[in-house]
């Protein structure tokens, strides 16, 4: 009866504790993400071994099914380095990094149960290369991100506009006759997604794909249920139709920031996966200035490498990632204790402040002439220097109406251009208190 009783009372406690942690709010759940900045991207799969498009290349006609599918024996992960990969994006002030763990292909990195396309029963790398990521990312106190297409052009159940061959000897489904085609998929979906989540936890779920079906076929408020019932902590992007916590455009920087918490994803060249044809790689100081019009908008940057099928990181992107940490390393002061700057028309180029709004980072992509302008600051300045190098700079308040509440222009005189970023310079801005702002017919507004 005692023992009974003891296993009551903790069922009790374990289910109030699972209760308090789904009872997190999206803002909670977001926390670490907003304060995040930066994240690699890692597109890795069949498609480097030939260098062509990812899945898009079959859905393009550009290549048979078969033929992208007989890519897998030349896809060894043999060099594969997880750790190294970790260390590497701890190295250049990363906080979580995001693995295809399954693209449009279908073809899953991990050992799953509900499907024989995966690397460890059709490729020489014959072992699961999800977990060993998870671990090292985990060691280094990284967060971790899974990518997981909803949409699976290999799956017998998913209709697809390109030719394919019969595919179910690759998809279990015992038992299943009598579901629908879609409940069959769905299924599918799920199975896999419960893997990924009871296996190695993630922190974050990047999917892609939802376009081809709308939020009731997908199920999408089910789904995100049994996400967060799975790990009560987990974010999902915005590609689970309405039903995702952050949004992801591509590509191209949003002109108008978008609402709530948010983050870029970018390649460094034209292509996600390993292309080595294309060259078209991105100078190191536009992959920089991305990095800080993002976060000055309070986004993360996602940028993207493509591993080779033997797992390593082509040079070109190795010097990149290199380089943008350097940078990133030199302003860590600048970066992740910030968040989006000032209103437009105070300073034009981008800005961040700090979380308690007695600090202004003025980003200056060129080098100016002279000085440059900060307007309707009403605090008094302490202090004004280059991020970095720590310069002090010299200032001067014109104009202004104090008798209304009208501050003056505040003129900062510019070092010479050898003590300049070779890239962003960063000016930081101290205030004698809470940033107070005038924005004109003599209101003045505080940040909050």
């Amino acid at each position: 009866m005692r023992y009974f009783k003891v296993i009551t009372v903790l069922v009790f406690l374990i289910a109030n504790q699972i209760t308090a942690q789904e009872k997190l709010t999206k803002e909670e759940r977001l926390e670490w993400f907003q304060d995040a900045k930066l994240g690699v991207f890692i597109h890795w799969g069949y498609y480097g071994v030939k260098g062509i498009g990812e899945s898009w290349s079959m859905y393009h006609k550009r290549i048979s099914y078969d033929d992208y599918m007989s890519q897998g024996k030349d896809f060894t992960a043999k060099n594969y380095d997880p750790e190294a990969w970790a260390k590497l994006f701890k190295k250049i002030g990363a906080r979580y990094a995001v693995l295809t763990t399954k693209h449009h292909d279908g073809v899953a990195l991990w050992d799953t149960k509900f499907s024989h396309l995966n690397v460890v029963e059709k490729t020489p790398a014959k072992r699961d290369l999800v977990g060993p990521y998870v671990d090292a990312l985990r060691e280094e106190g990284l967060k971790v991100g899974l990518y997981y297409s909803l949409i699976d052009w290999s799956h017998p159940d998913y209709d697809v506009v390109f030719p394919r061959p019969d595919t179910r000897k690759n998809y279990p489904q015992k038992n299943q006759n009598q579901l629908s085609p879609w409940q069959r998929f769905l299924r599918f979906n799920d199975g896999q997604l419960k893997e990924l989540s009871t296996r190695y936890n993630p922190d974050l779920y990047w999917f892609d794909g939802d376009w081809e079906k709308s939020s009731e076929q997908w199920r999408a408020e089910s789904l995100k249920d049994s996400l967060l019932a799975w790990n009560p902590k987990v974010i999902v992007n915005s590609r689970l139709k309405t039903h995702g916590d952050y949004s992801t455009p591509e590509q191209g920087v949003p002109v108008v920031r978008p609402e709530g918490a948010w983050e870029f994803c970018m390649t460094m060249n034209d292509n996600w996966g390993y292309f080595p044809s294309d060259t078209n790689y991105k100078p190191v100081s536009q992959i920089i200035r991305t990095f800080v019009e993002v976060i000055a908008t309070g986004g993360n940057l996602l940028l993207n490498i493509g591993p080779k099928p033997d797992g390593t990181i082509a040079e070109e992107q190795l010097v990149r990632l290199e380089a943008l940490g350097e940078w990133v390393n030199k302003h860590e002061s600048a970066i992740f204790s910030t968040k989006a700057g000032l209103p437009y028309g105070h300073f034009y180029g981008p800005t961040l402040l700090s979380k308690d709004d007695t600090k202004i980072y003025l980003a200056l992509f060129d080098n100016p002439k002279n000085y440059i302008s900060l307007k309707g600051i009403q605090n008094k300045v302490k202090s004004i220097k280059v991020v970095g190098s720590g310069q002090e700079l010299s200032f001067e308040r014109n104009g202004g109406a104090e008798w209304n509440n009208i501050p003056g222009i505040l003129r900062i005189e510019i070092p010479q251009e050898k003590n300049l970023d070779a890239n962003v310079t960063l000016i930081e801005v101290e205030l004698e208190d809470a940033l107070v702002l005038y924005r004109g017919h003599g209101n003045a507004v505080e940040l909050n």
